[in-house]
């Protein structure tokens, strides 16, 4: 049996994938979690094989980042991302957060079902068109020489922070030279961390100096 915690803020949610998955093709759902923080004590307690993860839940710890958070703490348990989000962002996100599969709430049953079990004996998994749109996407830069670095996946104002951190700057320090709230710095940090892939200040130096970044004249 392929042991699943549901992760999602509705409870009408979690209800109806309990109802379609509970003890059918060989799936057992061994807890549900309404908020991030949740799952993650949950997820400790339980041991799940996968968990069954939504990624916006206001009121309590999104998805994103419980997704990070389980993956150091059990590492072999296997998040499959459950959302609404048809978002090549949240996608990448949610691939550097460390999530196995990430598909979307409008899919089939049946198709929620292979996801499960690809992602439970180890395997990767992405909606159709998702794949799609990644293979025309990395061909399409192939065809015109493109380097296919996620660098490419940030904004301007998320390459202006990385600069700025790169270069030794605090947070707020950021914040005042680019007229911005320390909040907002935080925010831009997190997300270019997530698309890079990194996880400190050093490894952030790191990329900057590959990519001829810093320019300290």
């Amino acid at each position: 049996m392929i042991r699943i915690l549901i992760v999602d803020d509705h409870a009408v949610v979690r209800s109806g994938l309990k109802l379609l998955l509970d003890e059918k093709y060989g799936i057992h759902i061994v807890g549900d979690a309404a908020d991030g923080n949740e799952a993650v004590r949950l997820a400790q307690e339980l041991t799940p094989d996968v968990v069954l993860m939504d990624l916006s839940m206001p009121g309590g710890r999104d998805g994103m980042s419980a997704t990070q958070e389980l993956k150091k703490l059990l590492p072999s348990t296997n998040v499959l991302i459950l959302t609404m989000h048809d978002d090549d962002e949240y996608l990448f996100r949610a691939i550097h957060a460390g999530a196995s599969g990430y598909i979307l709430k409008s899919a089939p049953h049946e198709e929620l079902i292979i996801a499960i079990q690809s992602v439970a004996a180890g395997d990767a998994y992405l909606y159709p068109t998702a794949t799609k749109r990644l293979m025309l996407d990395y061909l399409e830069k192939v065809k015109h020489g493109e380097s296919s670095d996620s660098y490419e996946t940030l904004s301007e104002r998320e390459r202006e922070v990385l600069v700025w951190i790169a270069k030794g700057y605090a947070n707020k320090e950021i914040a005042e030279n680019l007229m911005l709230s320390v909040k907002t710095v935080e925010s831009h940090k997190s997300h270019l961390m997530d698309k890079l892939g990194l996880r400190t200040r050093p490894d952030l130096v790191r990329y900057a100096l590959k990519k001829g970044l810093l320019n300290f004249e």
